[in-house]
């Protein structure tokens, strides 16, 4: 990998943690009872500003695993680290595991992933991102999303996301990104979001909400703090649309267009970087 693309993937990962923490103290809440403007703390789990969630921990248990693999994409490598992260308290803040998503829970805990259609909520989703920065197929994308989340429709979400991400990392502009997405149902909305309003968007943990949900707030915003600002604000599962806006945000303005507060209250920031490749 190349100096550019490991800045890159630093913007990326960094997006995501930031876009995380902004929604971490609002998780659940409904839309329009509160309003993100800054890096706040505690509020639904009660933590200090600039923690981040299971998002950004099994995003980065996923960068882990590739960088001891040397940029190799192994599922089984990625399975060991999330369980480390889980049950052990690894690539978490302060060893704490504070949010855990009932699926992805129960698939580590039976040691095999859900491909139920009930079972497609955003897990793996949410930590997908790393995968852009290696040479993983679509194939090798579902594999790693199976782990816990094996239904059709997520794994589609998941490849989606990937597609983005190296369109973006391609130079492509955020538009043409958008209008590339031809896709049929449940994705047919994601080609005309640049022309849906925010009363159109659920913000709910179904993968196909959140996807819609990141790729709108990206397309109504022109800089990284309108992008995570304007996903956080959606309500609901805050940190997790507002982790996957904030990576592929941090792609398309890179570390500079983050805003310098947000990164000095960014908490873990050793740990981050110790797990990129």
């Amino acid at each position: 990998m190349d100096n550019q693309t490991k800045d890159q993937l630093r913007s990326a990962i960094v997006g995501l943690a930031i876009g995380d923490a902004l929604g971490v103290p609002a998780e659940f809440q409904p839309r329009h009872t509160f309003h993100i403007s800054s890096m706040t703390g505690y509020g639904t789990h009660h933590q200090s500003s600039g923690t981040w969630s299971d998002d950004t921990s099994m995003t980065l248990a996923t960068c882990d695993a590739i960088r001891m693999c040397e940029g190799r994409v192994d599922p089984e490598r990625i399975q060991e680290a999330f369980e480390n992260w889980l049950f052990h308290g690894k690539y978490a803040i302060d060893g704490i595991v504070f949010d855990c998503g009932f699926t992805t829970g129960q698939a580590l805990s039976r040691g095999r992933g859900f491909d139920d259609f009930k079972s497609n909520g955003n897990g793996s989703l949410m930590r997908i991102l790393p995968l852009a920065f290696t040479n993983a197929d679509t194939a090798m994308i579902e594999k790693v999303s199976a782990i816990t989340h094996g239904h059709a429709i997520s794994v589609r979400a998941c490849q989606i996301y990937i597609q983005c991400a190296r369109y973006l990392l391609a130079g492509e502009s955020l538009e043409a990104v958008i209008l590339s997405l031809s896709e049929n149902e449940p994705f047919e909305r994601l080609g005309h979001l640049f022309q849906m309003k925010e009363a159109d968007i659920r913000s709910s943990g179904y993968v196909v909400d959140t996807l819609e949900a990141a790729l709108w707030s990206l397309a109504q915003s022109h800089s990284f703090a309108e992008t995570v600002l304007t996903a956080v604000n959606l309500g609901e599962d805050t940190d997790t649309i507002g982790a996957i806006a904030g990576g592929l945000a941090g792609i398309l303005y890179g570390i500079e267009g983050i805003p310098a507060q947000w990164l000095d209250q960014l908490r873990g920031k050793e740990l981050i970087e110790s797990c990129l490749f």
